[in-house]
This record gives structure tokens, sequence and C-alpha cells, in this order.
């Protein structure tokens, strides 16, 4: 058998999905709360998440969102990583700007701890995907997309995507 080109680095980038969601869920959270939730999106459910961003682009007057969606729609894969939206219980800790967890969750704040341990397993993601020498890049619109359609259930209330390329030139690069 002989695989050329997309028939051998589509599976691999599949493959290294699946190590970027790893990376992912073994960074360090809060507490060791894992409130993580992780998706590899392709096919159909990819091209979703492209009509979306065009569709937020449209509503709320954000062309990056529309920039974004060409970047997504000449990729294969994407990883999606959100976080559950759950206080951490910690007494006094206040650096949500709230007095306490009951006070943030009134407020329908976010859990500094949450945030914070998303943004440290969409960097263990990310990293895991440079040392793959895959192109990617963190996409804030790739996750509020996947927010909207619900693709990462109704629990998670922060998300950021995450688009790989195997390609000649990184489709990340020079975006205009």
């Amino acid at each position: 058998m002989i695989r050329l080109n997309a028939g051998a680095e589509t599976p691999a980038l599949i493959q290294a999905a699946e190590q970027l969601c790893v990376a992912a869920r073994t960074a360090p959270k809060g507490k060791g709360k894992d409130l993580l939730v992780t998706a590899i999106v392709t096919g159909e459910e990819k091209d979703q998440l492209c009509r979306k961003m065009r569709e937020i682009a449209e509503r709320d007057k954000m062309a990056f969102f529309n920039r974004d969606a060409g970047n997504v729609e000449g990729v294969e894969v994407v990883v999606l990583l959100g976080t559950r939206k759950e206080p951490q219980g910690l007494p006094h800790c206040g650096y949500c700007g709230f007095a306490n967890c009951g006070e943030m969750a009134k407020a329908g704040a976010f859990c500094s701890f949450n945030v914070g341990d998303l943004g440290i397993a969409v960097g263990s993601a990310a990293s895991r995907a440079a040392d793959l020498r895959l192109d990617n890049r963190v996409m804030f619109s790739l996750g509020k997309a996947a927010l909207e359609l619900g693709l990462l259930g109704d629990q998670v209330a922060i998300a950021y995507g995450i688009p790989l390329s195997a390609t000649g030139k990184s489709p990340f690069f020079d975006r205009g």
C-alpha cells in the first residue's frame, strides 16, 4: 500500500489532535479539579463551525471571524478546549473580583481558577502542536462558534479552538 500526501497526513493530524487533548488534560488544574472538556472536530461539524463563524461575523460586525473561518475552512482538523463553569469554593479567595463564590455565581461571573486552568491547558495543547511541527493558531472565534452551537455541552462557558494544518505554508501566517 502507498499513501501519498493527504492520505498519510490526515490520519497523522487526527493522532496529533488526540495528543493535544492529552496535553491539555494533563496540564495542572487548580485544586486538582478537572473541569476541562476536549473535542476533535472534522468533516461536516467543522464546516458547521465555519458557517457559524461567518454568521457571527455578520451579526456582530466582527470581520476577524470571517478571516478565521477562511483559515478553518482550509484545514481538516480542529481541537476544541473548554471549561465548565464551576467555582472552586476557596474561602476568602476574591481573585474573581467578588467577596466569595456565592456572590460570583449570582453575578454570572467566572471563577478565575476555571479561566486560568483553561489558559494553561490551551498553552499545553498549542505547545504540543509546536512540538509536532504542526501549524496551529489559538482562536477565540472558533471557541465562541462552538459554544453557540452547543458542541461542548451546555455546561461549558468558555472555549477556544485550535485548527491544525500540515501544509507547505501555514494558513495562519500573513492572514491580513
